[in-house]
Formats: C-alpha cells, structure tokens, sequence
C-alpha cells in the first residue's frame, strides 16, 4: 500500500514537472516568435521607407502586413526618414510577449 501511494506521488510531481516545463517552452517560442515578427516588421517598413522595395501602402501598413502573416499583432510602427521602429505583441496562454525593432540605415549616414 506504501508502495503505490509513493509511485502515484511521483506521478503526480512527474506530470506537474512535465506540464510546468510545456508552459515555459511555449512561452519561449512565443517570445522568439515575437521578435522575429518585430524584426522582420522593422526591416519591412525601412525598406518600403526608403523605396528598396516597391509598396503602395505605407511602411506602417506593410509592418502591420507583415506581422499578422506571423500571427502577431503591431501594437506602435514610427518612421523617420528611412528608419523605423516598432513594436510587437503576440500572445500564449492569456500572457503577451512584446517585442521592439528598429531598422534603417547605419548611425552617420
């Protein structure tokens, strides 16, 4: 009887174990999903800001495009000149990730 009580303990500890380290592993994928999005939005809206690739819409609604292609959400876009900076949220489990990117052409020139 001592027996069983301990093995089904450590079921229980093992599957809580188990569960616990799925919810942390998502909410990294998440966050990685995220800054990918952000980075990627970044790079979109600098570049249809500086003209290297043809867009009709505005840098900030080729960001938005590119970001809900990823499943997330653009929360702020801003341009200035040819740099743009942005922010991103995507959720997991009730929770958002947010991330920030900027992209454009070096400091100096």
């Amino acid at each position: 009887m001592a027996g069983t009580a301990l093995a089904a303990g450590v079921l229980v500890v093992a599957s809580s174990l188990a569960l616990g380290l799925a919810a942390v592993g998502g909410a990294a994928v998440t966050a990685q999903r995220a800054a990918g999005a952000a980075d990627a939005a970044a790079l979109a809206a600098a570049d249809a800001a500086s003209g290297a690739v043809p867009a009709t819409d505005e840098p900030c609604a080729v960001a938005a495009r590119v970001t809900s292609a990823v499943g997330a959400s653009l929360v702020h876009c801003r341009v200035e000149g040819f740099v743009a900076t942005v922010e991103v949220q995507a959720a997991y489990s009730g929770l958002a990730a947010v991330s920030r990117a900027r992209a454009g052409p070096p400091e100096g020139e």
